[in-house]
């Protein structure tokens, strides 16, 4: 199969209506995202929902500080939600912010 037989352009059915905030939001998520190590926190954070950032140290091979600033780029991103308690923060997927996303993916897609 040729590539221009593989590339064949749909008609187009419809737009997508999202500039401002809200594209700058979602590209922010795409780019969070794009880090292997970070896409490895989140699917870890499925299944471990409420760890403490030692948690993921022992599960990740990387330093502490790097953990954390992987966290933080997630945390301003919109994929998690950090909660202190005392000198430990335990995270958790942000279900809202992923509900928001998924919904622009199926606009997308």
């Amino acid at each position: 199969m040729t590539e221009t037989q593989q590339c064949q352009v749909p008609v187009a059915c419809c737009t997508l209506d999202i500039d401002g905030a809200e594209q700058e939001r979602l590209v922010a998520m795409f780019k969070a995202l794009g880090n292997p190590l970070r896409f490895e926190i989140l699917k870890f954070l499925v299944t471990h929902p409420g760890c403490i950032t030692g948690d993921i140290v022992e599960f990740l091979p990387i330093a502490q500080a790097t953990v954390s600033q992987h966290l933080k780029v997630l945390r301003e991103a919109g994929w998690i939600a950090g909660i202190t308690a005392g000198s430990a923060r335990s995270y958790c997927l942000h279900e809202a912010n992923i509900a928001w996303f998924k919904s622009w993916i199926g606009e997308i897609f």
